[in-house]
């Protein structure tokens, strides 16, 4: 079976990067297999953003639901599927059952990252137990989710990955955690799965696998504003210095659509600077 259009497979697509980026994938011409944990509206889960927190379930703006309606408004063909990076029994039936409906996975789009205890603690706190969460829902599940679908997309001798980087994974921050600055565990585990394009590109460029990374720069997402607080320093500073999520958006369409972008496997992209001095935002920036 092969599909009249492209297929990818997005993470992390009920709000935010993630939904902005399935969004742009399906105006580019691309059937789009959404995945996250929120299906429905009101989906409540545990978002404790330290372990100090009770982090008792609450619900956050956004849902696989919701996104696939705005993709359809758009003409463009969803397909959800729920999908939790912290349980790794829903990876491989996610990816079965895209490849089993659409026939093909064209683009695995690693977006979602875990929120929850430990990203923001500082070293002294962090225990093993937090940091291997951090690990598993930022690196773990997108490495073995990559595993999935390379076997599918050597076979038919083309495929993309394309992986959510962040600054926190090459620098250090300015202010400590809880000052404006990001967690170690964060940082750490961005730094692993940042090393995964460019290894991807080196080993297997040569059968058709291009990969990149995408750093979106400060975005004021709904899930930092509901986990730290609208008051708190790190969203405050994302408020401030912030980009919206169209412009990682652009940036995933560019690498993925033009001559240019297919011909820069293995690089990473700052997509608040790419996006601004090629001008692929809309009025953005102002």
């Amino acid at each position: 079976m092969n599909r009249a259009n492209p297929v990818a497979f997005v993470t992390g697509a009920s709000r935010g990067i993630g939904k902005a980026g399935a969004l742009a994938l399906a105006d580019a011409g691309y059937d789009v297999v959404i995945t996250a944990r929120t299906v429905q509206p009101g989906d409540k889960f545990d978002y404790a953003a330290t372990a100090a927190e009770s982090g008792s379930p609450r619900a956050m703006p956004g849902s696989l639901e919701e996104t696939a309606d705005e993709i359809r408004k758009r003409g463009g063909e969803p397909l959800p599927i729920r999908l939790d990076l912290m349980d790794r029994a829903t990876l491989a039936p996610a990816v079965e059952q895209a490849i089993a409906t659409w026939g093909q996975i064209d683009v695995l789009y690693n977006n979602g990252i875990y929120q929850g205890a430990g990203v923001m603690d500082t070293i002294l706190d962090l225990t093993d137990e937090n940091l291997e969460r951090v690990f598993e829902g930022n690196f773990l599940a997108q490495f073995h989710l990559t595993k999935l679908v390379l076997p599918h997309m050597l076979e038919r001798g083309a495929g993309a990955i394309v992986n959510m980087t962040s600054t926190a994974a090459v620098s250090d921050p300015d202010q400590p955690t809880g000052e404006g600055g990001w967690g170690f565990g964060y940082g750490a585990s961005k730094g692993a799965l940042h090393r995964m394009a460019g290894m991807l590109h080196v080993e297997l460029n040569h059968r058709g696998i291009r990969a990149y990374n995408i750093d979106p720069g400060h975005v004021p997402t709904e899930a930092i504003r509901e986990i730290l607080g609208e008051d708190s320093a790190v969203f405050q500073m994302q408020l401030e210095h912030g980009t919206p999520a169209e412009v990682p958006a652009a940036m995933l369409v560019f690498l993925l659509t033009t001559e240019e972008g297919r011909a820069r496997s293995g690089e990473t992209f700052l997509a608040p600077d790419f996006c601004a001095k090629r001008k692929l935002v809309p009025g953005w920036p102002r």
